[in-house]
């Protein structure tokens, strides 16, 4: 039986070139997005390009119940879990001082809550598994605050603050936990942006970076990966 990984909006951009790369490897696949259609058609890519397994199930991960029954259907697989990778997020961007009042909660529910209910429901599979391994998609906005980027910076904060925290309640029990904080990656909420996609970092580099720090030895961890842009930050 090939090793399973799951991926949290897993259709596109930085999920999409994960789930791509670790099928590549070998794995089978679990990938969660919010639209059918997405996840059928990625459903057929992965197959067809790789002769891997996909299960895919529709939810959107920032309501409780809906996280809950994506858990519920990948604990029905009855598969050891060697990876997840908690990836959904959202950006809306405002000044917190000016942004509505829903900015905050919903960017919350979905960079933070998502990955704390999917990560909570499958921890004891996790735990059960071999070789397994935990990745968070933060941003580089977890480390210091941006213009006009008020409570996402506040979510991937809080969704950083997680992942560390996880990370020192879990290595008694021999699972990974890993950070990534990548600056701008061209990803589909940059089209119409007056720059070359040479400027942006491209969503396989966040895969390769991510298989790497998974393919280390089973005494070895990369807690934090940070990756920009080589001219700087967008």
């Amino acid at each position: 039986m090939k090793p399973l990984a799951i991926i949290t909006g897993g259709t596109k951009g930085i999920g999409l070139a994960i789930a791509q790369k670790f099928a590549a490897e070998g794995f089978d696949l679990l990938i969660n997005a919010r639209s059918a259609n997405d996840l059928s058609q990625t459903k057929n890519k992965i197959e067809s390009s790789f002769g891997n397994h996909c299960e895919i199930f529709q939810a959107d991960l920032s309501k409780k119940n809906e996280a809950k029954a994506f858990c519920e259907f990948a604990l029905s697989l009855e598969r050891p879990i060697q990876v997840l990778v908690n990836n959904t997020g959202t950006f809306v961007q405002g000044s917190l001082m000016q942004e509505t009042d829903e900015a905050l909660e919903t960017q919350i529910n979905t960079n933070l809550y998502s990955a704390y209910w999917v990560t909570k429901g499958l921890i004891q599979t996790i735990k059960e598994s071999p070789n397994s391994h935990i990745f968070n998609i933060c941003s580089i906005a977890s480390l210091q605050a941006y213009p006009s980027s008020g409570s996402y910076t506040v979510s991937k904060f809080a969704l950083l603050g997680f992942s560390k925290s996880l990370r020192e309640e879990l290595k008694d029990d021999g699972v990974k936990v890993t950070s990534i904080m990548p600056g701008a990656t061209y990803t589909s909420s940059w089209e119409g942006i007056d720059l070359p996609k040479s400027r942006f970092i491209q969503s396989e580099d966040i895969a390769e970076i991510t298989w790497t720090a998974y393919s280390l030895s089973s005494a070895a961890l990369v807690e934090d990966i940070v990756i920009r842009p080589l001219a700087g930050d967008i």
